[in-house]
């Protein structure tokens, strides 16, 4: 891998992890046109880890209080009545989906799911699913249930699929529950936390060996990459949460929909290769 496309990957991943494009489908598409190569699921998965950390410092104060909250559920039962309590377990419990599926289809997310023909199917098809949800949606409620955190979590496994976006199918999934636009995207971001995580320091064995799929990079390039994304998506965090406060996400829908229709006419000319 060029220090150059290193460079471009982590800015492209902070920018587009927290909005509901689908940052993998962003890596891929990116790394492919404009590099000639896959840079790999292992790559993604570790250079998420900038964005997840960002995801920590920003809520760190909420996240501080789910921790103790949950602690002190686990022995007093007065305490299992806060909603900070409940909050930290409907984290864990949406975090079950992608754990497990991650685990079981590694193999699969590794190779025949990130052909192009794929991601941009997926990015028209969750594009148009999310512009049906925003349209339809009551934005009813700013508390969370736990039919909340199963739906959004199963939503959230979707997204082992590149094109489908993990924010994308979480914000999709709440806002067909009635959830309002902040309240979906705060909890989208707290649940990335413990899969995302899980899978870059699963990943980063993988990066070390310097083997399996994808270009490889050097350990100075990924530390780089993931210092970038970091940054970028501590900035792109408060961006978003102000702006869903007041806007649809009819932009990003139609951006997935181009951005689709683009991918599948490159393809069908030969200019990018599914695989």
């Amino acid at each position: 891998m060029s220090w150059l496309q290193a460079l471009v990957l982590g800015l492209v991943q902070g920018l587009t992890e927290f909005l509901p494009i689908s940052s993998s489908a962003h890596l891929r598409i990116t790394s492919t046109l404009f590099f000639g190569n896959d840079a790999g699921a292992s790559f993604t998965a570790v250079i998420q880890l900038g964005t997840e950390v960002a995801v920590l410092i920003y809520f760190a104060k909420d996240i501080g209080r789910f921790i103790s909250a949950w602690f002190r559920g686990l022995f007093n039962a007065e305490a299992r009545k806060e909603k900070d309590y409940r909050l930290a377990w409907y984290v864990i419990i949406g975090s079950v989906p992608i754990s497990v599926l991650g685990y079981l289809l590694k193999d699969e997310i590794r190779t025949s799911a990130r052909n192009l023909w794929i991601t941009a199917t997926m990015l028209i098809v969750f594009g148009l699913l999310l512009g049906l949800a925003d349209h339809l949606a009551k934005q009813q409620r700013d508390e969370l249930r736990m039919k909340d955190a199963v739906g959004m979590g199963l939503a959230q496994a979707l997204a082992l699929i590149p094109g489908v976006s993990r924010s994308g199918g979480t914000l999709t999934a709440g806002l067909f529950l009635g959830l309002t636009r902040e309240a979906a995207a705060r909890y989208s971001f707290l649940l990335a936390i413990p899969a995302v995580f899980g899978a870059g320091l699963f990943s980063i064995p993988d990066v070390l060996e310097r083997s399996g799929e994808g270009v490889q990079a050097s350990i100075p390039q990924m530390v780089v990459a993931t210092l970038i994304s970091f940054v970028v998506g501590y900035a792109t965090i408060a961006w978003l949460l102000r702006y869903v406060s007041k806007h649809s996400y009819s932009a990003f829908v139609w951006y997935r929909i181009m951005l689709g229709i683009v991918v599948m006419g490159l393809l069908s000319m030969g200019l990018l290769q599914p695989i």
